[in-house]
């Protein structure tokens, strides 16, 4: 579903990413691992159109999108939750989650989609009518991820959904992301959480200073503490 092929991405005269080579298969969930800095940010923001001195091929769904703005990459199917979240103040939940229909293909189905989302997202179900910045961190990540599925993409990518986040919603997102890989849904996963980026991927790419330095299936890499220790130790 995506492939990527010599990537390379600057800021300024940086030289952040370094003909980064990796693909994601439809229905897998794929985790980019590595230490803070290494480039896991940059690559996903390179391959959702959001950095403008990027070179290389990104081809999703078999076209090459490289050249494409982020707005047309979503509409392709493409989502991505930042870090920041980027919830809109002075919207409630309800408002913040139709944000996420109302570019996609299906706002047509809007009432059935929102009821989707409640019963995917108890928490949320509990405060659509709240405003959206009076939630906690991890409602707020929660309400991020849920505005990104009521678009109906076919590939997700998540960066660092568990930042900041008490252990107990850590724990529902990821039994989420669980249930999404379950459905069939196609996720790019950076996590600082090894352990827990790893119990849900099929397999682990690896990258340290801009440049891919180890790939495994999940099993084998939980099973490498020595890589482990080397490259995503913090």
């Amino acid at each position: 579903m995506l492939n990527v092929k010599n990537l390379n991405t600057w800021y300024g005269n940086s030289h952040v990413l370094q003909g980064l080579n990796f693909q994601v298969n439809k229905g897998e969930v794929v985790s980019l691992l590595g230490r803070n800095g290494a480039g896991k940010t940059t690559t996903i923001k390179s391959i959702m159109g959001l950095l403008t001195k990027v070179k290389g091929s990104v081809e999703f769904k078999s076209e090459d999108i490289l050249l494409q703005p982020a707005h047309k990459r979503f509409s392709m199917g493409l989502a991505y939750v930042p870090e920041e979240r980027r919830i809109v103040p002075g919207l409630t939940v309800l408002e913040n989650i139709k944000l996420g229909i109302i570019a996609s293909a299906r706002k047509s189905q809007e009432t059935e989609i929102i009821e989707q989302i409640a019963q995917t997202f108890p928490r949320l179900k509990e405060r659509l009518n709240q405003s959206a910045t009076t939630m906690s961190g991890g409602e707020q990540q929660m309400l991020a991820i849920a505005r990104a599925i009521a678009s109906d993409p076919e590939m997700i990518m998540l960066d660092e959904p568990s930042e900041g986040i008490m252990p107990i919603l850590v724990d529902e997102m990821f039994e989420l992301f669980a249930r999404l890989k379950k459905a069939g849904k196609t996720i790019l996963l950076v996590e600082q959480n090894v352990e827990l980026a790893v119990s849900i991927s099929d397999r682990v790419y690896v990258l340290d200073q801009g440049a891919i330095v180890h790939t495994d299936t999940a099993g084998n890499f939980l099973a490498d503490p020595v890589v482990q220790e080397r490259y995503c130790s913090v």
